[in-house]
């Protein structure tokens, strides 16, 4: 494939930052956009935005800054729901594509703050499909969510399954943009793909996140709290098997499905440029069993306080990704152990410990 210009928002946030860091190393002119807000710790944002090249002393809203590394990477500070300043972005480069990774993140952050969700997750991707009805070309990619299962307890959960029943509001956010963008694909006929991404871990990761606090609290003689007493199931994949799967999906747009059948609709495909996918790791770990890893690479055991399920929380996640592999080939290849390895010794490394 020819070299891109693609737009890829969320890069100051853990997967759009590795997955515009692949773009990069292949070869692709990519822009990014990110409005850097302080959900969590915005200095690691800055830090994943400096490996890209961007000096964040020179970063200001709107304003377009160059990356100081030659690497063809320019970023846009900016909010999704800032209909006009996307928009400008949009019109001025006219993107060969889009990967949408930007969103409000957070299930138990849903609980507390939901109008957080509204403005990013629902107005923000409206702006999003509309700048591209209007001024892009080429494929949309957008991150939907295992949290879209909810309650379906049909394990493992294959995207032909229901997910009529989210229980948090982050879950219907992403369900919701699904849905969105088939209208848009229906209606204007350029391709998008959802993908709904199963517990992603890695180095640069969020420290909202079990490994980050996990890794955190044990290092420095801290009691971590263990939801369901550990007895969650989670399909834990590393962050380079799923940026593997983004740029994968990227690459293939869907042209339509010509046996969807109006009588008989697969929930997963449409006659419309339009698909969902799961992308995950088909090897679901118990809590305990996760943590019991991470104390092997610390070399250091972990105080454990058991706590009941939280609300908004499903007790087990458990990808088919027969879809996504037979759609383009994807099949990930980092096991926990070395998965949780690499995260550490990047922790070790970036907060000197």
């Amino acid at each position: 494939m020819a070299h891109q210009k693609i737009l890829v928002t969320g890069t100051a946030g853990f997967i759009g930052f590795h997955t515009a860091r692949y773009l990069l190393n292949r070869g692709d002119e990519v822009w990014g956009y990110d409005n850097i807000n302080d959900y969590y710790d915005v200095t690691l944002k800055h830090a994943r935005l400096a490996e890209l090249g961007i000096d964040i002393n020179h970063v200001e809203y709107g304003k377009t800054i160059n990356s100081f590394s030659g690497n063809n990477f320019h970023f846009v500070k900016g909010n999704l729901e800032d209909e006009e300043l996307l928009n400008k972005v949009f019109k001025e480069q006219t993107f060969d594509g889009v990967i949408h990774l930007a969103a409000q993140a957070g299930v138990r952050y849903s609980l507390t703050n939901p109008h957080a969700y509204l403005k990013s997750n629902w107005e923000g991707f409206l702006n999003i499909l509309e700048a591209r009805r209007h001024y892009g070309n080429g494929h949309l990619v957008f991150a939907s969510s295992s949290s879209v299962y909810g309650l379906n307890q049909n394990y493992p959960l294959a995207v032909g399954q229901s997910v009529d029943h989210p229980i948090s509001l982050y879950a219907a956010s992403k369900k919701s943009n699904e849905l969105m963008a088939h209208c848009y694909s229906y209606l204007y006929g350029f391709p998008s793909t959802g993908l709904r991404f199963f517990t992603v871990y890695g180095p640069w990761g969020r420290p909202d996140m079990a490994l980050f606090i996990f890794t955190k609290n044990i290092l420095e003689g801290k009691p971590i709290e263990v939801y369901n007493e550990g007895k969650m199931i989670r399909d834990f994949t590393f962050v380079d098997d799923i940026v593997e799967g983004i740029v994968r999906v990227y690459d293939n747009a869907p042209e339509g499905n010509p046996l969807w059948d109006g009588k008989d609709p697969d929930p997963s495909t449409s006659c419309a440029p339009w698909r969902v996918f799961n992308i995950g790791n088909n090897n679901p770990v118990e809590l305990l069993s996760y943590i019991s890893a991470i104390e092997d690479v610390l070399g250091k055991k972990a105080e454990k306080i058991l706590l009941p399920m939280q609300p908004g929380d499903v007790a087990a996640t458990n990808a088919d990704v027969a879809a996504l592999e037979k759609a383009v080939g994807y099949r990930p290849t980092t096991g926990i152990q070395e998965g949780i390895s690499k995260f550490i010794d990047w922790y070790r490394k970036f907060y000197k410990v």
